[in-house]
This record gives C-alpha cells, structure tokens and sequence, in this order.
C-alpha cells in the first residue's frame, strides 16, 4: 500500500539534532514529521553516549541546554537533590540512556502538530524545479510506503542519506592537505601525547573514514547485569591479541594530563580495561567508550563499505562491529592470557538488565561518527575551528573572522577515531586518529551556509553539514548538532512564513528568535579553565 501525506517540515533521523529540529519548527506551529528508523528516539545519546561532549557548557544553549535541565529535574525529583544519583547526572549533562529517550520523547509529544514515526527508513527523495518536494519512507514492520510531502526537508540522519537521496553534492572520505591547506588533513600520524605530526603523515586525500564503534552503557550493579554467558558469534580471540602487545609497551598507561569527563579511571591504569574508556553514570551505570589509542583497536576498516552500503550491507556491518565489541568484552573478562586481576576487574562490568530490553541490552545506534558531509554554500576547515590566524590561508575568509550568519557556536577540540588498523611500522598511534584532545579549545562561529546545499533547494542539513574531515571531527557532538537542528527548525520556520527556499530565509530574523531561545551565537574569550 502507498499513501501520501501532506505536512510543512519533514525531518529525517530521529537523532538529537533532528529532535531539535522538529521541536524547533513545531514550536513556531507547523506541522512536522519526524522520521526515524531505529524504534527509538535520540540517536547517540539514547543509544549509550550518557555524557554530553561540552568542554564550555556557557556556550551550548538553548535546545540542549532545555534538555540537560529536564535531566537534571528528573533525577531531582526521583533520587533527591542531594542524592548521588544527582550528583552523577552533572547538572544533567550526564544520564542513563533510558533517560535520555524519555526527556526527548517528553519534549516532542508536547506538540500536537509534531508527528512521530519510528522504525520507518527513507526510499526515496524526489525534486521538482531543483528543490526537495517530496520523501517517500517506509515501514519496516509492514513494508508499507508512505509519500511525505513538505515544503522544507530537514536531513538529520548520521549518513546524510536524504542528502544524497535528493542529489546534492558532498563530500565522502579524507581530502587532502592541499585542498583547504589543512595541516592534519590526509593521511596522519599525530603523537597526541607531543602534539606533532610524525613521519608517514602525506596529507594524501582517500575514502576512509573514522571507525565505527557501538558506546556502552554497562552496569557495576550485580543486581541489574546481564552477564555473557557464551562467546559472541564469530569470536576470534586472535583479533584482540595487540591489546597485550600495548599492555606489555605500557600503551595503557594513564594520559598525562588528568582530566575529569574524558573516560579516566585510575583504577584502570596499565590493564587492560583501559582498552575502554569508562565515566560513571547515575544508578550504577557507566558511559563506556572503545578507548581509540592503544594499537590493538580492532574496529578501523570494518565500517568501508556502510555509508553507500544498502540496507543489508549496512545491517552486515552493525553485525559486524556488534560482534567486535562484545568480543572485546568477553575476552577481556574471561581470557585466560589476561591476567587474573585485571580480568577480575572486567568483570565489575555487564550490560544492564534494564536498558535496551528490545535488543538484548545492547545498544541499537551504531556510532556512526561521520558519513557523507554536505558540500555547501560554506564548508568549514581546520582553520574556521582552531581559529588561528598563523595557521595557514582560508580559502574563504581570514580565519577567526566572525560569520555574518553564525547560528551556534562550536567548542569541542578535534578529535577522530583512526582510520586504518595497525599498519607495519605503527609503534606510536594508529593512522588518522586525531584526539587532539588535550590542545586548548578555541570555540568558533558555525554559519548557517554550512547547512544549505549549493544547487538542492528545500533541504538544510545540520547534521552532515558542509565540513572539512578535520572540521567535521569537532563540530560532530551532539550538543552542537542539536544546536545546529535547532536553528535548522527556526529556519525552516522562517522560509515557509515567507514563502522563501532555506537559503534565503531572513538571517537576522533567525539569529534574533534563537537568541530569544537561548541560543549562544556569540562569545568572548575566558580562561581555557571556564565553563
């Protein structure tokens, strides 16, 4: 069966920059629907990422910040403002997947004109005189397609699939060190402890993107653990094996800058738990990470042919990487060549009995850290986020020039996962990782333009919005993104009161209504210490 149904915003990607995106134009009174093909909303952060990555919380507004505070209350009112519990969620930038999709579920079901609908992938995009009029999805349970017809199209999925399904231009891989003069840009090799560039580093552009990984959410109370009782499917031990190379280099020391919120657990210092990177979370639940620089980091490669893939080849690939990740677990917990101590302190960690209950209590959101990006009217650069001046030529603008369109701001160092497996000679780090996590963030204006493809009109794109790989390595945190969807929500607001595509929607306009919602769109230098 086809149907059709006609709406004014049609969101993609029931993502936190999506779910922005529609709460953002429904509270304005249009009619929204929001698509998503997971059964859940909130992308990431309901999907395991319990920790917000914001270095400067005074600089994300808004939306987001809307969000952590109705975290906040909830563990408030359910534990107590003096409870631990409180006092883990972190003023509600930390929390339990479970709550993450409830606070999101509560702020879209308050608007009549929002429609949601889960488990729903996207077919098709079809355009008319160059711009976006219609989206056709369907039904994973019944198969069933439905015609969304729109007068503006948001693409909030993680793949920028409503992108390419309406043919705009982008962007898919590495480019070179001489497209933008990007000094990290190609392939690298960064000592992120010296902060250098080592040999092997040739800046040549390719396909390859940042691995894939799935972010835990694990329990330490044996009351709520779900413990593996059996190897995944298609365990191979040999794969995890460089873990004990890295603990015998001393690759799984502790960093030499301490500092809270980065996945630091001194307990876990030269063991081998520290191939994961664990934060405590409210009731006993940790946000876990796959700690990306030791040598044995099984999961670059694995994800080169998801973006383009099909809906099969892309299931293949979660399956793949699924099976990745609990094995890591099941050998670091039961290995007999890992020793007994350390594998004791593995075993503190379990899935949780009561989260993803419909998914064998595994995460349902694959990290998807970056896919295709938008070639758009502006495209950002390492120099447009590190802001300095010294720092090579902007092919746009001088770097560190305010934006006469900036619609968030963006503060979150550089940071990509690698992008190949340990490679002969690798003694160091693992090609393309750039956790320049430990350099002094310097926030930066993001403009609108990097969101408004260069010929497609109807469509703004806040999520694979038009960057640089290196830019796109900072930019990509949900925070910003649910920045970014919501100024894309007000936008798309704003071109259909005016009866304008996207791109010309009335700019001073839109900065004045985020700003009445919080938004954050300028900012003056603080002490690197400030939040």
């Amino acid at each position: 069966m086809n149907t059709q149904q006609q709406t004014e915003v049609v969101v993609i990607g029931g993502t936190p920059g999506g779910v922005a995106a529609a709460i953002a134009a429904a509270r304005r009174g249009r009619r929204v629907v929001l698509v998503e093909a997971h059964a859940h909303f909130g992308g990431m952060s309901a999907s395991g990422l319990g920790k917000s990555d914001v270095e400067k919380r005074r600089l994300i507004g808004g939306l987001f910040r809307e969000f952590t505070q109705r975290v906040r209350r909830r563990y408030d009112e359910s534990f107590g403002p003096d409870s631990e519990n409180a006092h883990l969620c972190q003023s509600g930038y930390y929390y339990e997947p479970s709550v993450a999709e409830q606070v999101f579920l509560e702020m879209l079901q308050e608007h009549q004109g929002l429609t949601l609908l889960a488990e729903h992938r996207l077919v098709s995009a079809q355009c008319t005189g160059g711009a976006v009029v219609e989206a056709t999805i369907a039904s994973l349970r019944t198969g069933e397609t439905t015609r969304l017809r729109g007068q503006v199209f948001i693409d909030a999925t993680y793949e920028g699939d409503l992108l390419a399904a309406a043919g705009a231009q982008y962007r898919l891989g590495r480019e070179s060190r001489d497209e933008f003069d990007e000094p990290h840009a190609g392939v690298v090799y960064f000592d992120y402890r010296r902060r250098r560039l080592l040999s092997g580093s040739t800046g040549e552009g390719d396909d390859r993107l940042p691995a894939y990984t799935y972010r835990l959410c694990l329990t330490t109370n044996a009351e709520n653990a779900h413990r593996m009782t059996a190897a995944p499917p298609n365990y191979d031990r040999r794969v995890y094996l460089g873990y004990l190379d890295d603990l015998a280099a001393g690759r799984l020391a502790g960093p030499k800058t301490f500092k809270p919120g980065r996945g630091y657990e001194p307990a876990h210092f030269n063991t081998m738990v520290r191939a994961l990177s664990v934060t405590p979370l409210p009731n006993g639940k940790t946000d876990v990470n796959i700690n990306p620089r030791p040598l044995g980091f099984p999961f670059p490669e694995e994800n080169a042919a998801y973006v383009e893939g099909d809906e099969s080849q892309r299931r293949r690939t979660c399956d793949r990487i699924r099976e990745l990740t609990l094995g890591l677990l099941w050998f670091l917990q039961t290995d007999a060549a890992i020793p007994t101590e350390h594998r004791n302190l593995a075993n503190r960690y379990h899935l949780p009995g009561d989260e993803f209950a419909d998914n064998a209590h595994f995460p349902f959101q694959l990290y998807v850290r970056e896919g295709r990006r938008l070639a758009g009217e502006f495209t950002l650069t390492e120099h447009d986020v590190t802001r300095q001046p010294d720092a090579g030529f902007n092919h746009q603008r001088e770097a560190g020039a305010a934006h006469p369109d900036t619609v968030a701001i963006g503060e979150f160092p550089i940071d990509s996962f690698p992008c190949r497996k340990r490679q002969p000679g690798d003694r160091i780090v693992l090609e393309g990782y750039l956790g320049m996590l430990d350099h002094i963030t310097r926030p930066y204006e993001i403009p609108y333009r990097i969101m408004i493809p260069r010929t497609v009109d109807g469509l703004i794109v806040p999520v694979a919005a038009s960057t640089s790989h290196v830019a796109f390595s900072s930019i990509r945190m949900e925070p910003t993104w649910m920045a970014l969807g919501q100024a894309a929500g007000v936008a798309a607001h704003l071109a259909i009161r005016d009866r304008v595509p996207p791109r010309k929607a009335p700019i001073a306009e839109l900065q004045r209504q985020l700003t009445a919602d919080g938004q954050i769109l300028e900012h003056q230098p603080l002490p690197t210490n400030a939040n």
